[in-house]
């Protein structure tokens, strides 16, 4: 019931992958990128973050950026660190962390697939995000960077990936960032690319699990296209790995507050939770979360009367966000209350410990991971979740895949 379509892949040169492949542009800020790329001109940030190459006074958002960004891919074409393939594959994305191995299939999704609902969200979008993206793919006139969507596992897609692995060397293999492996296949024959075509239709629907920002924007400049009359079959889909959801791990997105609680604070977390000093500092299950206020760690366990069947009102996040920041400290507006900060789960609870212990934030919670199977729940009721609920690792890197619109 959906599709998926091989396309003619932008990607780096074999031997310089490890050096070309960086962080999505959403998780590091210009400085951090800055740093990343120094001495290293093959890195994608040169590209997906095309500000470090110009005036630290210059907004990240102005137009000089995005054609910087379009200069450089130009430039990393010319000089052969990135080259395009002559004919239309799939690819496999294996990503190893501590062990733990997520294999998905890199390919090009469709447009309509996402306006009739069968490519599902679980998060809204900010005007000014999408905007940034739009721009970007627009003057690179190409998808730079992919959608992370999931499904529910099929067997044969499964087995089908499996065995190509298998008997197929990698074309990529490299360690990156937080002791990552990444490896990359090529499908290049045409007789799995139309068996994995045919079984993908086949699958019901596709979740996106990062990258919201990223698919609307790649939709918008979809339908502008087709407005313009620059419409050609490129233009109707769009960059995406997709992996199984059971083969996912969803880690936690903890908060930190700034505010001072009030002298009755333990008295009013337990109307909802039941609150007792455990020292514990990572929930251990779902409907619990700890504090941690700079002198102990508790553990707060939601009250079983207290959690709604709603798929998005009965998670811990939004449990949280109801009984504590809403009710607790008036903090209605995650997005932009200055009062809070999240933190991702990679940084671990001794990030959390030196926040508070600084004295400039007030109060840390150390969250349960929201699930898959929550997600898919919100999203096939066609629900978004509370905002910072889902934070995946490992992080797919950008620059291995790039889809050329073909409209330049």
């Amino acid at each position: 019931m959906v599709q998926v379509h091989p396309f003619r892949s932008i990607r780096p040169a074999a031997e310089l992958a490890d050096k070309v492949a960086a962080l999505p542009y959403d998780v590091v800020n210009s400085q951090e990128a800055k740093a990343f790329a120094a001495d290293n001109p093959y890195s994608y940030f040169h590209i997906d973050k095309a500000e470090i190459d110009l005036p630290a006074e210059l907004s990240p958002y102005d137009e000089r950026v995005y054609q910087q960004a379009a200069d450089n891919l130009a430039a990393f074409l010319e000089k052969g660190w990135l080259f395009k393939e002559n004919k239309a594959y799939f690819y496999l994305y294996e990503l190893v962390m501590s062990g733990r191995s997520q294999t998905g299939i890199v390919a090009c999704t469709s447009i309509n697939d996402y306006i009739d609902g069968k490519i599902k969200k679980h998060e809204f979008t900010r005007h000014e995000k999408e905007i940034d993206r739009m721009n970007h793919i627009r003057t690179c006139d190409a998808n730079t960077s992919p959608i992370f969507l999931s499904y529910r596992p099929q067997e044969k897609i499964q087995a089908t990936i499996k065995n190509w692995q298998k008997v197929h060397a990698p074309v990529y293999d490299f360690v990156s960032y937080h002791d990552v492996t990444h490896r990359v296949w090529v499908i290049d024959q045409t007789e799995t690319i139309e068996q994995l075509t045919d079984l993908f239709t086949k699958v019901e629907a596709l979740y996106i699990a990062d990258g919201h920002h990223r698919t609307e924007s790649a939709v918008k400049i979809g339908l502008e296209k087709r407005q313009t009359g620059e419409q050609n079959p490129e233009t109707e889909q769009f960059l995406s790995i997709i992996f199984p959801e059971d083969e996912l791990a969803i880690w936690e997105y903890n908060r930190v507050l700034k505010t001072t609680p009030p002298a009755d604070f333990m008295d009013r977390l337990a109307e909802n939770y039941q609150v007792v000093k455990t020292g514990v500092k990572k929930p251990e299950k779902a409907g619990n979360c700890q504090l941690y206020d700079g002198s102990a760690w508790y553990t707060l366990s939601i009250k079983t009367e207290k959690v709604p069947n709603d798929p998005v009102e009965r998670l811990d996040v939004a449990l949280l966000q109801k009984f504590v920041l809403e009710d607790i400290f008036g903090i209605d507006d995650i997005r932009t209350d200055k009062r809070i900060d999240f933190v991702g789960g990679i940084r671990g609870t001794a990030e959390l410990e030196k926040l508070v212990d600084s004295g400039e934030w007030k109060l840390a919670f150390s969250m349960y991971p929201t699930q898959m199977t929550d997600l898919l729940d919100v999203a096939d009721a066609k629900k978004i979740m509370p905002p910072k609920s889902t934070w995946f690792e490992p992080k797919l890197l950008s620059g291995l895949f790039l889809h050329d619109l073909e409209t330049k």
